[in-house]
This record gives structure tokens, sequence and C-alpha cells, in this order.
């Protein structure tokens, strides 16, 4: 039996590579080698950035390797590159177009230009880019922030768009004895120089989809879908509808409400549902973001989903988004896992 396996590389734009992957080597590996550009960060599981589908074949996960995918998403057939070894010949699908990857991460200075509190429990934070550096991302990527005065980094997905910079805004929930909640809380400063890294992430809007778009945010996870919705509002041509589901645990810890407003005023396909676990009055909806979600907002064959949260709240939403008719590859999630 060959210790060779073929494996085939199908992107969303009807794009195939083929890649050989040899016995003990992860098809991340092995498709990086032989210059297939797949989006990527991490390379040991804890990322999920290289999530593909595995549509024929088999492949298990390497000893004692951990995933960060969901219990759904193995069971749906999800799979990540860097801790896959094919033990049969393979087809992975991969729901981006084949230029998607083509980017490399890059390390930029940046000043920090505003800290602002909009929330007992977020800040906002406003940064600069150096003069001379130069950085791009697709909304919704994510980038990797260290902590000023150790090595220790923090990933954060922008609430502004790449036509923004050198500006860049960032939503970050605060942490008890959290290292970067310490720094922004009790030192950080105007004009303090923060090292950032990327882009990473293969969760971004896909820009030329005109179906409905289903957007669902827990806290902090807000930031990305702002990002998206910001890019629809500024591309040219017929806009999507987008409804807009965002909710926080309580009244108090809600945050951007005035910017969710303004984006509606600007953008009029934009519905928003704003939710409260607990504590709901007037406008409030009580329950989560997913509660919100009905049966006709997936009326369109085309519909997709942008998921952006706790990891209970993806599942819940894929859930959901699945009985009303969202297929699955039309579905697209980025757990928010604070870091202590």
């Amino acid at each position: 039996m060959s210790t060779v396996k073929n494996v085939a590389l199908r992107f969303r734009d009807g794009t195939t590579r083929s890649v050989a992957v040899p016995h003990g080597e992860s098809v991340l590996d092995a498709a990086l080698a032989a210059g297939v550009p797949l989006i990527h960060q991490c390379r040991s599981g804890s990322c999920s950035s290289c999530t593909a589908r595995l549509a024929e074949g088999q492949a298990g996960m390497r000893a004692g390797a951990s995933s960060t995918l969901l219990r759904s998403e193995y069971e749906a057939g999800e799979r990540l590159l860097c801790l896959i070894e094919p033990e049969t010949d393979c087809t992975f699908d991969l729901n981006y177009e084949s230029d998607a990857g083509a980017g490399r991460a890059v390390k930029v200075n940046a000043f920090v230009d505003s800290v602002e509190k909009v929330a007992p429990n977020v800040v906002r934070l406003t940064l600069e880019l150096a003069e001379g550096e130069t950085f791009d991302f697709k909304p919704g990527q994510f980038i990797q922030v260290r902590v000023p005065g150790t090595d220790i980094v923090r990933s954060y997905s922008p609430a502004s768009t790449a036509a923004e910079l050198p500006k860049i805004e960032l939503l970050i929930r605060l942490l008890h004895d959290g290292v970067m909640s310490g720094y922004l809380e009790h030192r950080a400063a105007r004009d303090d120089v923060l090292e950032l890294e990327g882009p990473y992430g293969s969760f971004f809007l896909r820009e030329k989809v005109r179906a409905p778009h289903i957007m669902v945010a827990g806290g902090t996870g807000l930031a990305p879908i702002l990002s998206m919705i910001d890019t629809i509002r500024n591309t040219s041509g017929r806009k999507p509808p987008v409804m807009l589901s965002f909710g926080c645990a309580t009244p108090d810890t809600l945050f951007c409400l005035d910017d969710i407003a303004l984006r509606e005023q600007w953008l009029p396909g934009l519905s928003a549902r704003i939710s409260v676990d607990r504590g709901a009055t007037g406008d409030l909806l009580s329950g989560n973001p997913v509660d919100a979600i009905r049966e006709d907002d997936a009326m369109h064959a085309d519909t997709v989903a942008y998921l952006c949260g706790p990891p209970a709240m993806i599942e819940a939403a894929t859930r959901r988004l699945a009985q009303i008719g969202v297929r699955p590859e039309n579905i697209y999630a980025e757990q928010f896992a604070p870091s202590n």
C-alpha cells in the first residue's frame, strides 16, 4: 500500500489543486510545501483558520492532537488541515476562492490613538499605523496584538475596514486579571506603540454575494460584523438586505447601539434586532441573538450567514439556521474564546 495519499483541494471558485501527502505529514504542511495558498495561521489546531470540509475519503487527526472545532462541525465533515493525516485518497472542499490565501501576514507598528470604555466590560481601542507601515485585511479577519512589555499576543478582529487605514478600531472585552485588560485599564496612553501582525483567518465577507445576509453577533463578536456591514455599504452596485441580530447579557452591557442605528440610516437594507438575556425593556428583545432569528429570514435559497461570538452561540445559531433552510456551505463562523 502506498504511503503517499493523493488529496484534492476544491476551492469555492471551482479551482481544484492536487497534493501528494506523505505518511506522517499533515494536509496543510504538504499543501504549503507544494505552493498551494491555503489560509492558515497557528498550524497547531488552536485557531481554526485552516478549516475545510472532508467530501470524500478518510482522514484522521494526528495522535494526541486537540481541535477547536465544535462537535457539530466535526460531525458535519469539518476538519482542520493542520491536524489531519489522510488515511486514503481524499477530497476537501474549501469555502473560499483559490486566491484568498495568497496574501501573507505582516508585522507592523501602530500608535494608540484613544482608549474609550463603551460598556462596563468593553473598550474601544483606536490605533493608527506608524508612518510608512502598510497593511491590509478582509472585513472579518483578525490581527494579533502584542501586549506592551510582554511576549503575550491577543487576537482581535477590526471593527473598522481596510478603507479606513491607517486608522484601526478594535472592540475588546475586559477580563478580570486579563493581561491585555490590565494594560488597557491601567497603563495604556496615547502614542503608546503596539506591535500588530496579520491578517489571519478564513472568516471574511464574500463581497460578491448579493443574496440576503444574516449576521449574528454576541458581545465583542460585533466587531467583525460592523466591518462587514460598512464594507457592504461602501460597495458599489446593488446591496444585499442584511439582518443583524446582536445581543449581550444585560442592557447595561450593550454597546455601539448608536453606531448600529446610524448604519441603519446609511444602509436602508439593514435591519437590527437587539437582545439581552435578562432585563429587556422598550425595543430590546428578551433572549439571545439566536432566539431573534425568524423562519422568514431565510426565504431566499442563497441566503448567507455570518456568526461571531462564543462557541455555544455559534453552535446554537448553526443549528437554527439549518432548521430554517440556510445551506451549511453558506454559514461562516468565528468563535470568540476569551484568553486569560
